[in-house]
């Protein structure tokens, strides 16, 4: 029971962050992210085992390009390009009981590989993120914020559902506790909450909203499952500590990390269309 309290405050208060960018002009919209951005860096470092400054350069340098400088969208397009791929790759690797960083692999093609997934796959997600309150040229924060709502919506219905119901095993190898059951359920649950952000916000037709629900609940688990990967690999059970009862941010933030580029490039996609 004091496990399940701590774990709740613990979730608010991470909640209370995210919501709290509601009322804060965009600047600090950006330290809030940048921080949390950093935060998760540093866990994945250690799951990796890279002891350097260079990835916290590299953030901080693409950080300030892509949210501060007046860049081009064919720039924004070009770092979505490989974003993609890396991504791609990950997902494909979650088939295979391959290390992408060990194995057969020299220590050189290994640091190629770590630094291609900080760079277009830890540092991208963060970038994206911060990008999805600006889709339509203006600073729109309750777009991001409902976009946390339905990863939320879907980490408690997945976990609801597959601890009550779940029986067969989504990946076993991978992540124990994941139920078909219980992935099938997360994205009903947030398919059925994507209709409460369409009638308090309107910023989409309840199409798009279902569309992104599914988008998310798939995407989500993913990168819930990229990340138990590298955990896995790394031999830990979380990636850090510093939210009780749930282990690190990167714990936290993996799912919508992994689904922002895809829900930007989705986004851009319907602005245009549209």
């Amino acid at each position: 029971m004091n496990e399940l309290i701590t774990r709740a405050l613990s979730g608010l208060l991470y909640a209370l962050i995210i919501v709290i960018t509601l009322f804060i002009p965009k600047e600090w919209f950006f330290v809030v992210f940048f921080i949390l951005g950093s935060l998760t860096i540093f866990e994945f470092l250690k799951l990796i085992k890279i002891k350097s400054w260079i990835p916290y350069l590299l953030l901080i340098s693409l950080f300030f390009i892509f949210n501060f400088t007046h860049i081009k969208p064919v720039v924004l397009v070009l770092f979505l390009i490989p974003t993609l791929i890396v991504n791609s790759i990950l997902i494909v690797d979650l088939f295979t009981d391959i290390d992408l960083f060990s194995g057969t692999n020299s220590q050189k093609k290994q640091l190629k590989r770590k630094y291609a997934c900080i760079v277009f796959y830890l540092i991208s997600g963060i970038i994206f993120l911060t990008q999805i309150p600006f889709v339509y040229n203006y600073f729109n924060p309750a777009l991001l914020v409902s976009i946390f709502v339905l990863i939320w919506a879907n980490d408690t219905f997945a976990y609801l559902i597959g601890k009550n119901f779940g029986k067969n095993k989504l990946m076993p190898t991978i992540s124990p506790k994941k139920t078909i059951e219980g992935f099938i359920g997360g994205m009903l649950g947030t398919i059925f909450i994507s209709y409460f952000v369409f009638l308090n916000t309107r910023l989409f037709s309840i199409l798009i909203w279902v569309v992104l629900a599914i988008l998310i609940a798939i995407l989500g688990t993913i990168g819930d499952l990229v990340q138990s990967k590298f955990k896995r690999q790394a031999g830990v059970k979380d990636s850090g500590k510093i939210m009780p009862g749930h282990g690190g941010l990167y714990d936290r933030l993996d799912s919508i990390l992994f689904t922002s580029p895809f829900i930007y490039i989705f986004l851009e996609l319907f602005y245009y269309v549209s």
